[in-house]
């Protein structure tokens, strides 16, 4: 069995054990910019994606010139075969997957409830909570051997209602509940699970919709209003909650809210 490494009192310290972080949605841009957070802290990485080759390949470039060992692999969150071959081929690539990081998601169409097409939602609740699914169904039993975590990406929303955000708010508040029961039910197991609760974030879906004049300049002024750190988060502060979730063995069932104080 993997010694087990206590936490470092640096981020350039190795802080994990033997093995890799697993994330879902690495290709993104949060979870692309979380798998840099870990290798910063000395952790292995398994890049999951599930169209940008190219984008994880050269992540993966990037963090091996950090000196960590990293795999790429291919899979669609909602096709649980696809899933579990990724997971399969990361832990013969690793020898163990200690973390697993949920950051997965389409673009997030801002739409009132009302305005939502059933298909919208539908592909939304799919890819969001059925894919997380998939996920955890596949890699519990490789945590349960050894303990581990999961680190899931949820929404500043969860707590404070944001308008036309349904899309995003309600599919990951399911996985919050999902992340409450793996806590209850396998810390027996030494598996632990947490979620990073994201807010406004200089990265990813926030800067594809302000690129296509969604997030307009009364928008910006009207949530400014909400934040009571008043700038948008950065890409890396996302990462640095998820490590430290991911390396505190006495956490679990809980958020961290990485939103400037949202809502407040």
């Amino acid at each position: 069995m993997p010694e087990e490494k206590p936490p470092g009192e640096t981020m350039g310290e190795a802080i994990f054990p033997q093995g890799a972080v697993l994330v879902f949605g690495a290709s993104g841009g949060l979870g692309s910019e979380v798998a840099k957070s870990f290798a910063r802290a000395g952790g292995d990485c398994a890049l999951v994606y599930r169209r940008k080759k190219d984008t994880a390949e050269k992540l993966a470039a990037e963090l091996r010139a950090l000196g960590r060992r990293v795999s790429t692999h291919a899979a669609d969150v909602t096709d649980p075969a696809q899933v579990r071959a990724a997971v399969e081929a990361a832990c013969a690539d690793h020898g163990r997957i200690h973390t697993v990081v949920f950051a997965a998601g389409p673009v997030v169409e801002q739409l009132t409830l009302a305005e939502t097409p059933p298909e919208l939602w539908r592909r939304s609740l799919e890819t969001e909570s059925l894919g997380f699914f998939n996920v955890v169904q596949a890699t519990l039993p490789h945590l349960r051997q050894q303990g581990g975590s999961y680190v899931h990406l949820g929404s500043a929303g969860h707590l404070w209602w944001p308008p036309k955000d349904g899309l995003s708010v309600v599919p990951k508040a399911a996985n919050e509940a999902l992340i409450r029961g793996i806590a209850k039910e396998e810390g027996r197991f030494k598996v632990r699970a947490n979620s990073v609760l994201v807010g406004v974030i200089e990265a990813g879906m926030f800067l594809e919709l302000s690129r296509r004049g969604v997030f307009d300049s009364k928008w910006v002024e009207e949530t400014q209003k909400l934040l009571c750190l008043k700038r948008w988060g950065k890409p890396e502060e996302v990462g640095q909650a998820a490590v430290f979730l991911a390396a505190n063995q006495y956490v679990t069932g809980q958020q961290i809210n990485v939103s400037g104080g949202f809502g407040i």
